[in-house]
């Protein structure tokens, strides 16, 4: 069972979440959130340029403690690299409990993933999922340098980069200059697929509209996000 508690309401429903029925309270948007998946991208969006133009509006400030421990409703997910240089909350401006954020090395939505997501769209409400890729991305890199014998990574890392490797590493021409940025936009972009292909949930919401899923790469010089089409 999962319970999320709203300070001012409660409603309660039933959800078939990943082929299990759910009972949960579940939190409405607030009066500024985001009210549909283009309105959720176009929030993360505007959140991107006030960061990239240095005039960045997010504050966490002690005394909004006490609301963020009482429930959440994120408006967006987020699949992130867990490299340390990527920070959704940070890029898109938003404040703690506005962002449902699932972090994997090379962002790939692996059954974890998934089901985190699942839980994000199902239970909390999220109306947008983004695969959020970014550059200079290790596993990326990784996945194009041993694209030919990924076990000679060490531990877990070949279950994790052959994930990579097939499709957006073993045909690429290593030799041209962009070979690592088509990789990590290839990369973003496959998620999407793995999402809509592996969750009935998310592709059912998709479907009926309430949810999009999208892609993109953050620059980490400039710390622009751009979307994929």
């Amino acid at each position: 069972m999962f319970l999320i508690r709203n300070t001012t309401t409660w409603i309660i429903g039933l959800t078939i979440f990943g082929g299990v029925l759910v009972t949960h309270a579940m939190t409405g948007p607030t009066s500024s959130s985001p009210a549909t998946p283009a309105d959720a991208i176009s929030e993360l969006m505007a959140g991107n340029t006030r960061y990239v133009e240095g005039r960045a509006e997010s504050h966490n400030l002690p005394a909004a403690r006490a609301g963020l421990a009482e429930g959440q409703a994120p408006f967006a997910s987020i699949i992130r690299c867990a490299d340390s240089r990527v920070s959704p909350e940070i890029v898109f401006d938003q404040p703690l409990g506005e962002l449902f954020v699932c972090a994997v090395a090379g962002n790939v939505p692996t059954p974890e993933i998934i089901a985190s997501l699942e839980y994000g769209v199902a239970v909390l409400g999220c109306k947008a999922i983004v695969v959020m890729g970014h550059s200079s991305c290790g596993a990326v890199s990784a996945a194009l340098e041993n694209r030919d014998d990924t076990s000679v990574l060490p531990g877990s890392l070949p279950a994790l980069i052959d994930q990579i490797v097939v499709p957006c590493a073993e045909t690429a021409d290593l030799d041209a200059p962009d070979a690592l940025d088509k990789a990590i936009a290839c990369n973003a972009h496959e998620g999407i697929g793995r999402l809509l292909n592996g969750s009935e949930v998310i592709a059912k919401a998709v479907k009926d509209g309430t949810l999009c899923v999208v892609s993109g790469v953050q620059d980490l010089k400039t710390g622009r996000f751009t979307l994929l089409k």
